[in-house]
């Protein structure tokens, strides 16, 4: 007896299909699916299989020393304040000279001002005086435990990866059976992922030994008939269902 039941999820069907349906061209389908990870992220959401566990690097590597850096970073910022009290000591020498009765008090500001000055001007140098006695770089070993470097786990990661490419290359596939039926090549994969959204019947049938997809209507007439194109392609590729002896059958619903 034949079973039915409605699914959204027709693309886990779908990247079987390419296997018997055409060549994935090497440079569309292969490389491009390693470089187009935001795609590959966005379109089929694979990255939420990843177990972001960490391990330790095996290589020995060589790390910013994080007391250079912090005395880098207190060096900029004593440069800063040092630059804004020179220009308000500047501001002051620039200034017209007071009259009688202001004399003491301008010279009195004017020599703190100076004196501020060179106070900062040593704690400067000192600062970087610190800064070439210590190493720029030290080996990642000696490094506190909380500030060590870790990487993903590789295993899983590979494992996702390779998933990521896979379904490109299917996807590909498919747009290269799609893009001779449009008139924009670029909107194949578009609609693509307008047939992956589209609910669908599965209609298994041990005794025919096949597995009908049935696909429900697109937006428009338009997308219908390339849609047609494409599920005749892959019936006559006389793909089986991975696991099983069914063959793949697609076509679209009755209007």
């Amino acid at each position: 007896m034949d079973r039915s039941c409605s699914r959204r999820a027709l693309s886990r069907l779908e990247p079987y299909a390419p296997k018997g349906a055409c060549t994935v061209p090497r440079g569309e389908g292969g490389r491009k699916a390693i470089l187009l990870p935001d795609y590959a992220t966005e379109h089929f959401g694979i990255d939420r299989l990843v177990e972001y566990q960490t391990e330790p690097l095996s290589e020995p590597i060589e790390v910013v020393n994080p007391a250079w850096r912090n005395l880098s970073n207190d060096i900029r910022k004593q440069s800063a304040k040092l630059a804004r009290k020179r220009a308000q000591f500047g501001v002051k020498s620039l200034e017209s000279l007071p009259e009688a009765g202001e004399v003491e008090t301008y010279e009195r500001e004017k020599s703190q001002l100076q004196e501020e000055v060179q106070q900062m001007t040593k704690e400067l140098d000192q600062l970087k005086e610190n800064r070439r006695q210590t190493a720029h770089h030290i080996p990642m070993e000696q490094l506190p435990e909380k500030e060590r470097f870790v990487q993903l786990a590789w295993p899983k990661k590979h494992l996702v990866d390779t998933i990521k490419m896979i379904a490109y290359r299917a996807e590909t596939a498919l747009a290269v059976i799609l893009r001779p039926h449009l008139s924009n090549g670029d909107e194949a994969r578009s609609l693509l992922r307008e047939i992956f959204r589209t609910e669908a019947d599965l209609v298994p049938d041990e005794n025919a030994r096949t597995l009908l997809i049935r696909l429900h209507h697109l937006a428009n007439p338009v997308s219908d008939e390339r849609a047609r194109h494409l599920a005749a392609a892959l019936t006559a590729a006389e793909i089986t269902f991975p696991g099983s002896n069914l063959r793949l059958i697609y076509e679209l619903v009755s209007a």
